[in-house]
């Protein structure tokens, strides 16, 4: 398979501003990044991040589960794919200091027990599993890495059962019709791969993705979950499994269809067993008309970060009850926090954080645009005045 970064996903973030990711000639799936000097490097559209101790080039390819695991087995096997599988290579290899290899584990509610984790190398002898030196929320610490094909897998306790909560994404594409308006819901893991590769196969038959909002809580891993909506939709496949298949399989998802849809129509997923509301939403003809570019309401949370984003940036003072917010609602890495720190005034530690929270796209500017709004009311009500003049 392939994965094609976008031209604003294409950079690494780094002490001394953006570090941009080149496509490998020849190679639909491997890039080249080199970093100039020490510090911390991160690639945000993907969570991979680097310490550097000096310059290095580094080389990144997405690899496939599925060519170096047999996944049908990983209840039997007591193993869980945790997150994305890279093929990286350092040169020198020893200038990288440490590595943070992303997962989508949720460590929120203390059932998943950190030693489980492992950071798995398929090496010509085969796989070799290694002790991450750390693990925190979304990424597995490895110092002093050697490189390989490697990743974060769970190699659980014999009896723990896998009912491991995961951070998902729920992905919904419309396919427009005269007659009858249909929808694909997709519901995986957070894994930038997965994501990029529905993507690319849902735009192979012009299906366009709207907006959504995150789950309102962490999934099950192995659990199923029920979709539904208003009594007059026809839903195939109703039951969708929370498990994970490489990025080149076809994925599981359920076909909405809708008639002409001249009225909202609102999409709910469920927990089967107990019932409980997991996500919910609500899709408007003219979301469909504007597609996933659709134009902001008359006021968003998204549209005012944008509009005022120089303000922000000169005004903002104190940001460490909005990052912790943030961290809190899983769209902030302890990563990221320790990259805009580097950051030496205000203003620029200002400017670094609303560049990350724009590049994660709309709903997170809305997540913090509602903390600014209760840390820093004054400066919000300031901003909104229908007076105010930059």
């Amino acid at each position: 398979f392939a994965i094609e970064t976008d031209c604003k996903n294409n950079q690494f973030q780094g002490p001394r501003g953006n570090v941009d990711v080149e496509l490998i000639d020849k190679s639909p799936n491997g890039y080249n990044v080199h970093f100039p000097t020490a510090g911390w490097y991160l690639w945000p559209a993907t969570g991979l991040g680097f310490g550097v101790r000096e310059a290095v080039t580094v080389t990144i390819a997405f690899e496939s589960w599925g060519q170096h695991l047999d996944l049908a087995l990983q209840q039997d096997k007591c193993r869980m794919v945790a997150g994305p599988l890279f093929d990286i290579t350092a040169e020198p290899e020893g200038a990288i200091a440490k590595i943070h290899l992303p997962h989508f584990i949720s460590l929120q509610e203390g059932e998943v027990d950190i030693s489980w984790f492992q950071v798995a190398h398929f090496k010509d002898e085969g796989m070799v599993l290694k002790q991450p030196t750390r693990v925190e929320p979304f990424y597995a610490v490895l110092e002093s890495p050697s490189f390989s094909v490697m990743g974060a897998l769970l190699q659980i306790a014999s009896g723990a059962g896998l009912s491991v909560p995961i951070t998902s994404t729920i992905l919904i594409y419309y396919h427009p019709h005269p007659e009858d308006i249909k929808f694909h819901v997709y519901l995986i893991p957070s894994d930038y791969t997965l994501t990029k590769a529905i993507d690319d196969e849902e735009d192979r038959f012009h299906g366009v993705r709207l907006q959504t909002s995150p789950s309102v809580e962490p999934l099950n891993f192995g659990s199923c979950y029920i979709v539904s909506g208003c009594a007059y939709l026809e839903i195939i496949t109703k039951e969708l499994k929370v498990s994970y298949r490489s990025p080149g399989e076809i994925q599981p998802f359920s076909k909405v269809y809708a008639g002409q849809m001249k009225e909202p129509i609102q999409l709910k997923i469920t927990e089967k067993s107990l019932g409980s509301l997991v996500w919910e939403t609500l899709v408007k003809p003219a979301d469909l008309q504007l597609g996933a570019t659709s134009a902001p309401p008359t006021f968003s949370g998204a549209a005012f970060v944008k509009e005022h984003h120089r303000q922000l940036q000169d005004r903002m003072g104190d940001l460490s009850g909005v990052l912790d917010d943030l961290q809190d609602r899983e769209v902030l890495t302890e990563n990221e926090k320790e990259l805009m720190e580097q950051a030496q005034t205000q203003q620029r530690k200002n400017k670094t954080l609303l560049r990350m929270v724009k590049n994660k796209g709309d709903q997170v500017l809305e997540l913090f645009y509602r903390s600014l709004s209760e840390r820093d009311p004054y400066l919000v009500s300031y901003l909104r005045q229908p007076s105010y003049f930059p």
